[in-house]
């Protein structure tokens, strides 16, 4: 046992780019309580809870990935999500979570390190992951935008894609949800009555295949840091018009350097 913990503390140490990430290779969660810890960019999770790889009104994509883990708050609310999508919106395809203990992940993302992110496409076919292989790894989100990336696809984009996002904004702890500026665009344009929860919908890069629901630091969790709120506002002002325009290319930087985890995740990851 003893062995087992330095061996993972090695691997902690040396998780530096060009090193083996020791978080894609532990086996399962730690046996601690459920906590999220640190950042969504910088952190980990003890205690992790899994989601089914299938349940009412969801599936489970790519699960040669092992990313079905987070918080069971997180988890809970996937499950409820798809039980409202049960309820006449279609079948949810369901990206990536989080490692089995958080942590940075070898490709992908650079958030869905605390337990608290989900990725969920925007294809809401029920007849979509019986094409699939085993492993549902073959199949490709599709994009809503047009081919000219400048808008929807209005033969792709539906009232069905409107009702899920509100649903997923109207979820206990959702904290914020990320989709592409023209799809919040058309939300702006579109949504009539209650509109308070256009606040939630946040426009940024890419995500016009996928929606991108996170929730707000449990109160189980102390040690998760939380992020700046959100503006108050529906969010369809000149905020939005800013990423509606092209800009100029940012000249090429060196990548930067990722933020060190928080001290308390090399217990979580040596956890046997």
């Amino acid at each position: 046992m003893h062995a087992i913990r330095i061996a993972l503390l090695s691997l902690f140490l040396a998780s530096s780019p060009g090193h083996a990430n020791p978080w894609s290779e532990v086996p399962g969660p730690s046996e601690g309580m459920p906590r999220s810890i640190g950042e969504t960019s910088a952190g980990c999770i003890d205690g992790a809870a899994a989601l089914p790889t299938e349940g009412r009104g969801y599936v489970v994509m790519h699960l040669e990935r092992r990313r079905n883990y987070g918080h069971p708050s997180l988890v809970h609310a996937v499950r409820e999500l798809g039980e409202k999508a049960a309820q006449g919106i279609g079948l949810l395809h369901v990206g990536d979570l989080g490692l089995a203990r958080g942590g940075p992940m070898p490709f992908g993302h650079r958030s869905h390190q605390s337990g608290l992110d989900v990725d969920v496409w925007f294809d809401l076919n029920p007849g979509l992951h019986a094409r699939a292989d085993r492993m549902r790894s073959n199949i490709p989100a599709p994009s809503l935008l047009n081919s000219a990336a400048r808008g929807l696809d209005y033969e792709l984009w539906s009232d069905r894609h409107i009702r899920v996002l509100q649903a997923a904004a109207h979820l206990p702890g959702v904290d914020r949800i990320f989709v592409n500026a023209y799809i919040k665009r058309e939300l702006c344009r579109t949504v009539a009555g209650d509109r308070d929860w256009l606040r939630k919908i946040r426009p940024w890069y890419h995500h016009d295949d996928h929606f991108h629901m996170r929730l707000a630091c449990p109160p189980d969790s102390p040690a998760c840091v939380r992020q700046e709120p959100i503006p108050l506002g529906e969010g369809c002002d000149s905020s939005l018009d800013w990423w509606l325009h092209q800009h100029p290319a940012l000249p090429s930087k060196p990548s930067e350097p990722k933020p060190a985890l928080p001290s308390a995740c090399r217990t979580v990851l040596a956890d046997p």
